[in-house]
């Protein structure tokens, strides 16, 4: 009896060590959990290489070509990646210039920019303000080159009248894409992944003549609002937006209110943000602090969000780790970070990682003839 009394002990603290265990690994079996790497560029205004065309020289600072790199290191790190583009690739240089005059001489062939992009096999994008500085037909032609999907929300033919009821978005408003994953529990998931993109309204004044009576530009935030639940009706486990447009409206807006990243945190439903137009980073070490805003993590109001700065200078990064709880998946932690292609040293731009050839490769031609024709 007295033996019985020493080990029991013992026994109980087993049972009890076993008893957490087992319930600990039920808990992981029923609750499963995804780390899910977002990644975005934005703002790339068609600089595909590191090159200065107005001064003829080579440029270690910007560059789609090492952005590619940065995506594809970041791949490796993570075995479950998303990858997204805010918008402004087709304008801002000679290359790109040098691809809409091309365009007249062979309307059918892809865009130089996507010959680049499709490589990266991209999941969805959005369009900026510039991507309509050559006119509608261009853009949609331009875009039938891209072999992933573009959405906007905000931008509607204008029908002429004042009932909304009757309003036809202009592009897709968003798309609802099914990926799997795999889980903490080794097991591939299948998550819908709903993606909606918004422009900033000051597009419809900085390029009028293609705008004036035949888009128009809706806030932001009521869009976002409208849609949003709809795409959770329709099955979005999570809602990554695309937004081009900044931190705060822009200035010369009349509607100010809701046209903002920040408006735009604000909607229930969205999981994560990733902006541009502003050629700002976010986070940044010295960015300001504001309410709602923390640059430690990444979040505003509590929503991851990201902006990779531009002409492709940094690589946008959200970490999510996602948890399935009773059927439904939702955000655990989350860290935002930018991943740069250079670092400075005694003011000198010095490139931290090489362009891909890949990239290099595909877009040389156009590069080439750039020069040739500038």
């Amino acid at each position: 009896m007295s033996k019985f009394k020493k080990i029991s002990p013992f026994i109980l603290i087993v049972v009890i060590m076993l008893n957490v265990l087992n319930r600990t690994n039920a808990q992981s079996i029923i609750d499963p959990a995804i780390r899910l790497r977002i990644m975005e560029t934005t703002d790339l205004h068609a600089n595909m290489i590191g090159y200065d065309y107005e001064k003829d020289k080579p440029k270690t600072e910007y560059g789609f070509a090492r952005t590619a790199s940065l995506i594809k290191e970041a791949r490796k790190e993570e075995p479950n990646t998303l990858l997204f583009d805010a918008g402004d690739v087709l304008v801002g240089n000679a290359f790109g210039e040098y691809a809409y005059l091309s365009h007249f001489l062979n309307p059918h062939d892809i865009h130089p920019v996507f010959k680049a992009m499709n490589l990266l096999n991209y999941d969805a994008a959005t369009v900026g303000n510039h991507e309509f500085n050559y006119g509608l037909d261009f853009l949609r032609d331009s875009l039938q080159g891209a072999n992933f999907p573009y959405v906007n929300a905000n931008i509607y033919i204008d029908d002429h009248n004042d009932f909304e009821g009757d309003d036809i978005n202009y592009f897709n408003p968003y798309v609802i894409l099914e990926r799997q994953f795999m889980d903490s529990n080794g097991k591939k998931q299948t998550l819908k992944v709903g993606v909606i993109g918004f422009l900033t309204p000051i597009a419809a004044e900085w390029d009028k003549e293609y705008f004036q009576d035949k888009l128009i530009i809706k806030n932001i935030k009521k869009t976002a609002e409208h849609f949003v639940p709809i795409m959770k009706d329709k099955g979005a486990d999570i809602i990554i937006a695309l937004a081009h447009v900044g931190m705060e409206a822009d200035k010369g807006l009349k509607e100010q209110k809701g046209n903002s990243v920040y408006d735009l945190s604000e909607v229930e439903g969205i999981t994560a943000i990733l902006y541009g137009h502003s050629h700002s980073l976010f986070p940044s070490y010295d960015g300001q602090i504001e309410k709602g805003i923390d640059h430690k993590t990444g979040t505003i109001n509590g929503i991851p969000a990201v902006q990779a700065g531009y002409w492709g200078n940094h690589l946008g990064i959200i970490d999510l780790d996602l948890i399935q709880i009773d059927g439904k998946w939702t955000v655990k932690s989350s860290q935002s970070s930018v991943r740069p292609i250079f670092q400075t040293i005694d003011h000198n731009k010095i490139p931290i990682i090489n362009e891909d050839p890949e990239i290099v490769k595909a877009i040389m031609y156009s590069h080439i003839e750039t020069l040739m024709n500038k």
